[in-house]
């Protein structure tokens, strides 16, 4: 089976970085610093997505500053690689053992994403990905589709896993199954709402999802 992994808040436990850097980017451009549970919100949308959705007032040039200074930010905050959520190296080797292709659809950027790749030294587990910044944002299912075709693998025979609504619409949107992964910034009962074929507490969680089950 084709295992499509979100990325933040799924693998990689970055949420706090990111708001920290919107609330940084924004204060720099002039608009409103918001709560973390707001930026929490749009994690997962790619970043223009992200910016119309947290500042729908704003205008094009602010916008585009804010793109440019919440680049800089996350360029000067990450002096350290973010941390992988627990357990999940042994699973993706566990997956890849059991005969079962990885792949990437995330809200980053394709140089976001590949500095994550180098930082964790895991590239090589991901032999296809999507950015956002490359096709179409979440939740359009496009770069699910452009996925499948470079895999050709069929819809029936891949999941989405990612923890937010805009995975699982995704996923709901071209009838593939999806694995929602309550520890990131979307709570249970939002993900419940797009009724996902399985929601999981931890990423190893995903070793005992029937269709996966070795």
């Amino acid at each position: 089976m084709l295992v499509i992994l979100d990325w933040d808040g799924t693998v990689c436990n970055s949420e706090a970085r990111i708001v920290s850097c919107m609330q940084r980017a924004s204060d720099r451009v002039g608009l409103p610093v918001l709560e973390p549970g707001a930026i929490g919100n749009i994690i997962g949308l790619g970043l223009p997505e992200a910016i119309a959705e947290l500042f729908p007032e704003s205008h094009s040039e602010q916008r585009a500053r804010l793109r440019e200074f919440y680049a800089e930010e996350w360029v000067a905050a990450a002096t350290e690689p973010l941390p992988l959520f627990d357990g999940v190296l042994a699973t993706l080797d566990k997956l890849l053992g059991a005969g079962h292709q990885l792949a990437v659809a995330t809200g980053k950027s394709r140089r976001g994403l590949n500095r994550e790749f180098e930082d964790h030294g895991v590239g090589h587990l991901f032999p296809v990905s999507r950015c956002a910044d490359e096709t179409a944002s979440k939740p359009n299912p496009l770069m699910l589709r452009e996925i499948l075709a470079e895999t050709g693998v069929s819809v029936s025979e891949a999941v989405m896993v990612g923890d937010t609504e805009y995975d699982l619409r995704m996923a709901s949107a071209i009838n593939m199954a999806a694995v929602g992964v309550s520890y990131g910034v979307h709570s249970r009962e939002r993900l419940s709402d797009c009724r996902p074929h399985r929601i999981i507490d931890h990423f190893t969680e995903l070793l005992q999802w029937s269709p996966l089950v070795a």
